[in-house]
């Protein structure tokens, strides 16, 4: 056969340690990450909130077609994720791309063991939601930590969308279904700037009081650092039991992945994130995708968090979408798994 080329060695051994530490979705044999890793305060588990059928779909400029959205879904359950953000039950005429929510909740395979939650910004939308149509059995409501931000994407006071969340909580409960609270610009606004932790605290807090049994801090625009990070938890932290906080991080300025370890080492063990990165906001100009799943749980493979996630079939499933919509995938992961192939 003659000699290997040092080169192709490299990329040989490269592609065999991918193969080797990512594809099964679980965490490596005790002991094998060393002792400063065995001493961290890290969660042994970690919950992946996926949002990309959403919070992913909802910024395209093209409409998505009902089918390749069930597609997605259907190849997101199969790929072992827990949770999977459908859906948002609003307006058309704010949010087009999510005109086909009930299509979309009737087309699904619902698998056992995931839940399918939907947006759901007032008792309209969660009637719409909870309706035998579309059969949600989970909702989210989402709010804001900047009335500028709050006054453009949902078209009220923080005060007067709490009034609207607090009627959805309630009927919600009579019903026993779920309610999950975001609040938006936890860690800045395109509007307003800098957002003091404790207005992300207070507004977590009437969320939590409502009913919300897990609050999603969102960096809306993705401008937080690590810093930022650990000043906002600890204000949240002081009002909200650290099991109810989760975090979702856009990555505009590349500190996603770093946000979310310092919110890991702080006891958060609730990560939101996207397929492919995918998303944006279409009320805050300039915020680029979520974080993508794919980088998110290579990660935490490394840390050997578990997540019972299958990475592999992640990746599948954001080919499938960038595909569909002819784009490049924002995933860090699945470009590199598309240049060896694996």
């Amino acid at each position: 056969m003659g000699t290997v080329p040092s080169a192709l060695k490299h990329c040989l051994s490269y592609q065999h340690l991918l193969k080797e530490q990512l594809w099964s979705g679980e965490p490596p044999p005790a002991g094998a990450l060393g002792p400063e890793y065995q001493k961290s305060e890290l969660p042994e588990y970690v919950k992946i909130i996926e949002v990309g059928p959403r919070d992913g779909l909802q910024n395209e400029k093209v409409i998505v077609p009902t089918d390749i959205k069930i597609e997605l879904i259907n190849q997101l359950s199969k790929a072992g994720l827990p949770v999977i953000e459908v859906t948002s039950f609003v307006s058309s005429k704010w949010v087009p791309q999510m005109a086909d929510h009930t299509e979309v909740m009737r087309g699904i395979e619902r698998h056992p063991g995931v839940q399918y939650p939907v947006l759901t910004p007032n008792l309209r939308g969660f009637r719409s939601a909870v309706s035998i149509e579309a059969g949600a059995t989970e909702v989210s409501v989402f709010g804001a930590a900047s009335e500028s931000f709050s006054k453009r994407n949902i078209n009220c006071s923080i005060e007067e969308s709490i009034e609207r969340f607090e009627e959805v909580a309630k009927l919600a409960r009579s019903m026993n279904i779920p309610v999950r609270g975001y609040v938006s610009c936890a860690l800045g606004c395109p509007y307003e700037g800098n957002i003091k932790p404790v207005k992300v605290a207070e507004v977590s807090k009437r969320l939590y009081s409502m009913g919300c049994y897990e609050i999603s801090l969102a960096d809306t625009i993705g401008v937080g650092t690590p810093g930022s990070m650990k000043r906002m938890l600890e204000a949240v932290m002081k009002e909200i039991p650290l099991t109810a906080l989760a975090v979702h991080c856009h990555d505009t300025y590349g500190q996603a992945l770093a946000n979310i370890l310092t919110a890991m080492q702080m006891g958060v063990s609730v990560v939101d994130s996207a397929v492919a990165g995918l998303g944006g906001c279409p009320f805050a100009k300039g915020a680029t995708g979520n974080v993508a799943t794919e980088d998110v749980i290579y990660m935490l493979n490394g840390l050997g968090i578990n997540t019972g996630v299958n990475l592999y079939k992640v990746i599948e499933a954001g080919n499938f979408i960038c595909t569909a919509l002819n784009r490049k995938t924002n995933s860090k992961v699945a470009q590199v798994s598309s240049v060896f192939e694996l």
